[in-house]
């Protein structure tokens, strides 16, 4: 997303990049991309298997509660919001990527987002604290260098309501906190060097057929 002031693009810039709203009630609306460092938007194909995943599980989304730890574009959280997400939780760090977020929240008129700034160890404390058991779905996509995903796995353990899902990106095999949380990989997918997985409960494999894993 672009910071409120926008430089003069000089002769031989990366033009301003998009991604796209893949399905729901925004469907093919462009959130813009900002040129701020470590910002990672989740690829539009990968969004699109992991939203078939998360409707193979659950065909209607319309009493999820969604946490988007580490929101950037706000790509995952406004797509769980399209369709029809009963409240979308987005933490973002930068003041500047969450008003941005909240632009474009009032723009769409996706009123069941609510944008908070801060840590995300910090926001997931908090919230664990303000509605244990209170989400459905978590995403977790930090910067893959900074080493949280092990301690914010730790930290969302309390939000995660029975049959939860988790969405995780890393470069990395799970870390052992996903199995302290009792998380199982339900799914999986590559896309070059990055691992896409949905975790849900141990058991809840049991119910659902596992699918081939992806190579991109």
């Amino acid at each position: 997303m672009k910071p409120a002031r926008t430089p003069s693009r000089t002769p031989g810039a990366r033009p301003p990049q998009r991604v796209r709203i893949i399905g729901g009630q925004f469907r093919r609306r462009l959130l813009p991309v900002a040129d701020a460092p470590g910002l990672r938007p989740t690829p539009d194909r990968v969004r699109e298997t992991l939203f078939n995943w998360i409707s193979h599980l659950r065909p209607d989304l319309s009493h999820v509660r969604g946490l988007d730890l580490f929101a950037g574009t706000g790509a995952l959280g406004f797509e769980l919001a399209s369709r029809g997400a009963a409240r979308v939780v987005m933490v973002e760090r930068s003041a500047a990527l969450a008003a941005q977020l909240r632009s474009l929240r009032d723009m769409l008129g996706a009123t069941a987002v609510d944008v908070r700034v801060g840590d995300a160890l910090a926001q997931a404390r908090t919230l664990a604290r303000e509605a244990p058991g209170g989400f459905d779905l978590v995403f977790i996509d930090p910067p893959f260098d900074a080493g949280l995903h092990g301690p914010v796995l730790a930290a969302v353990a309390p939000l995660l309501a029975p049959d939860a899902l988790v969405y995780v990106e890393s470069r990395d095999p799970l870390p052992p906190e996903a199995a302290a949380a009792g998380l199982v990989p339900l799914r999986e997918m590559r896309a070059g060097q990055v691992r896409a997985m949905l975790l849900g409960r141990a058991g809840a494999s049991d119910r659902i057929c596992p699918d081939p894993r992806i190579t991109e």
